[in-house]
């Protein structure tokens, strides 16, 4: 009854309303029905989970593979604390769901092996969840960012096992938007407090920085960053090609993160200033402990907004060479086994991008909620 009462409430209350509804979902019928009868009837599908290593973790050894399984589970792990400390537990029964889900969705491609391992990352994810609703509120704030430091040491560690150069798939593309958007954000905030500084210097170099980088294309800035970082180190160590092409997404996405958090810098009032240094803050503590939590809570949206956006520009790093997740579904197409098979590969493609944009969207919106965003 609730059901047909939204229904009627948005769907079919009035004419127009009523007839747009009804010739959408004609055209949703129409597209959908020839989507689904070629997918069920004509498709192919066997070449993803003949393939689902090679999407997942591209050309890394099957004999080191438990060392991603570690990765993994020490990332869900922190994850799962992070979760903890800004909702609580409030949502570990909806995450616990989707995860059953998902897991449900892959089973039947993982190898017995990864199907343990895939259960034991969840395992790890759920229980520092738990760990961080249990500890009082102040104190697991305080440990958030030494966890996340140590566990991010830890993962890299296990993973530096196996070389850069064998990495790649999905298991490369979320390795890249992590450090990118880590190492972006503390440069987009010096350069959003470079730019709305009273030294003009600072100001003018600032602002001449962001206006290059976001007035050309990303393409431009990764073959400036896989040509000119080796002229920074010296001439005997190799630049690894990942280490260059994260150095360009961080140059790009710094420039627009900067201008996020000056946008929220400007919407803070003259008073908040005033009144920090009323009780007699110095102007970093005022900056550092009044100012800026105010400036990014407001500007949380457009900052997860661009983490999304530099996790789906990763599938960039195809075109200088780095075996990321669109790199791998074109391996798989170049097989002669598999020629004619594009339509699957990039619909798998697709839907894989489409999952992780949708997840870090959903826990933006759990963010601003449990921030209070939009209420008084």
């Amino acid at each position: 009854m609730r059901a047909l009462a939204w229904m009627k409430r948005n769907l079919f209350n009035g004419v127009w309303n009523t007839l747009l509804t009804l010739v959408t979902a004609y055209l949703l019928y129409a597209v959908g029905r020839a989507i689904l009868v070629w997918a069920f009837t004509e498709a192919r599908w066997q070449v993803i989970p003949a393939n689902f290593r090679l999407f997942m973790v591209g050309p890394f050894p099957p004999e080191a593979i438990w060392r991603v399984w570690v990765a993994l589970a020490i990332f869900l792990a922190l994850v799962g604390f992070t979760a903890g400390v800004v909702v609580r537990r409030r949502y570990l029964g909806t995450a616990a769901a989707v995860a059953g889900v998902l897991y449900l969705l892959a089973f039947p491609v993982l190898l017995p092996s990864s199907r343990l391992g895939l259960l034991a990352a969840a395992f790890a994810g759920g229980l520092a969840w738990l760990l961080a609703g249990s500890i009082a509120p102040r104190l697991a704030r305080r440990l958030l960012a030494p966890v996340w430091f140590l566990g991010t040491l830890a993962a890299i560690q296990v993973l530096s096992g196996v070389p850069s150069q064998r990495w790649g798939g999905l298991l490369l593309t979320v390795i890249a938007t992590f450090f990118a958007v880590v190492l972006a954000f503390p440069l987009g905030l010096l350069l959003a407090l470079g730019r709305t500084s009273k030294m003009p210097v600072i100001s003018l170099l600032s602002t001449l920085y962001i206006e290059l980088v976001r007035g050309v294309p990303l393409v431009t800035v990764l073959f400036l960053a896989w040509i000119m970082v080796p002229l920074f180190v010296p001439e005997d160590f190799r630049v690894p090609q990942l280490v260059r092409g994260i150095a360009g997404f961080v140059l790009f996405a710094a420039a627009y993160l900067a201008e996020y958090v000056r946008g929220g810098l400007q919407g803070v009032s003259r008073g908040q200033w005033e009144a920090a240094w009323a009780l007699g803050l110095s102007g970093f503590q005022t900056v550092v402990f009044i100012i800026l939590p105010q400036a990014l809570r407001a500007v949380i949206p457009a900052l997860i907004g661009q983490v999304i956006a530099i996790f789906k520009d990763t599938s960039l790093f195809v075109i200088i060479g780095i075996m990321d997740l669109l790199s791998m579904a074109q391996v798989v197409l170049s097989n002669p086994k598999f020629l004619g098979l594009e339509r699957e590969v990039y619909l798998f493609v697709m839907f894989v991008y489409f999952l992780g944009a949708a997840s870090l969207s959903f826990l933006s919106r759990r963010l601003e909620a449990a921030m209070g965003l939009g209420k008084r």
